[in-house]
């Protein structure tokens, strides 16, 4: 399987674990992917009392061979859990972070 192959399958596999977890009220765990787009994502939809919850948890694209966290709204952060899935530093771009600042983040700095 080539890199972005097993990037992909990484992502599918920890989306997954992530939409196991637990959510309160009543809300669906969503795991969307879109494998030739090279898009995966995490949503939450649903009702928590009288509050519509509709968002995303987890937005990551795979753009030039390296895996980009778009949006991250898990703590501590699936870069975490990339690198303990054998994915390197150097391939986890924190696209939400300004480009300026990603040097000092210890992740990838891609443009």
């Amino acid at each position: 399987m080539d890199q972005v192959g097993q990037y992909g399958q990484i992502l599918e596999e920890l989306l997954n674990v992530y939409a196991q977890k637990p959510s309160h009220g009543d809300i669906e765990t969503e795991v969307i992917i879109d494998r030739n787009g090279k898009h995966f994502e995490l949503m939450h939809v649903g009702w928590h009392g009288t509050r519509r919850v509709h968002g995303s948890v987890l937005h990551i694209d795979i753009i030039d061979g390296k895996i980009w966290v778009q949006h991250d709204g898990t703590s501590p952060g699936i870069a975490l859990d990339l690198v303990e899935a054998g994915v390197p530093r150097e391939d986890i771009v924190l696209g939400f972070r300004p480009p300026e600042v990603r040097p000092y983040t210890d992740f990838g700095t891609a443009k």
